[in-house]
């Protein structure tokens, strides 16, 4: 198998980990999202505790990016270079909000 290949597969391997902590977690159910962002009638907090685990365990990952020169599996990382916040970053996250919004949510 080629790193190609590895790197494919390490990909759809945590992408499809990924998912399925948001569905043993309940994350994918609207409504519960729904009641996170809900701040009037009472928020429930349990997507902050999976958004804070996800930090608690992507942490040793950054700790170890930032010790090495390069993934076991690719010729270098691929780190965002802008830290800014810029006009298509507020414009992005306008659209999102506006399609959030446009769904119902």
């Amino acid at each position: 198998m080629s790193r190609t290949s590895w790197a494919g597969a390490s990909a759809l391997a945590s992408g499809t980990l990924f998912g399925l902590g948001l569905a043993i977690a309940g994350m994918t159910d609207p409504r519960k999202v729904l009641a996170f962002l809900d701040v009037v009638c009472g928020c429930d907090p349990s997507l902050l505790l999976v958004l804070g685990t996800a930090g608690l365990v992507i942490l040793p990952g950054y700790r170890w990016a930032r010790c090495h020169k390069a993934p076991l599996l690719a010729d270098r990382f691929h780190l965002p270079a802008a830290s800014a916040i810029d006009t298509p970053l507020v414009l992005g996250a306008a659209l999102f909000g506006i399609g959030w919004g446009i769904a119902g949510y």
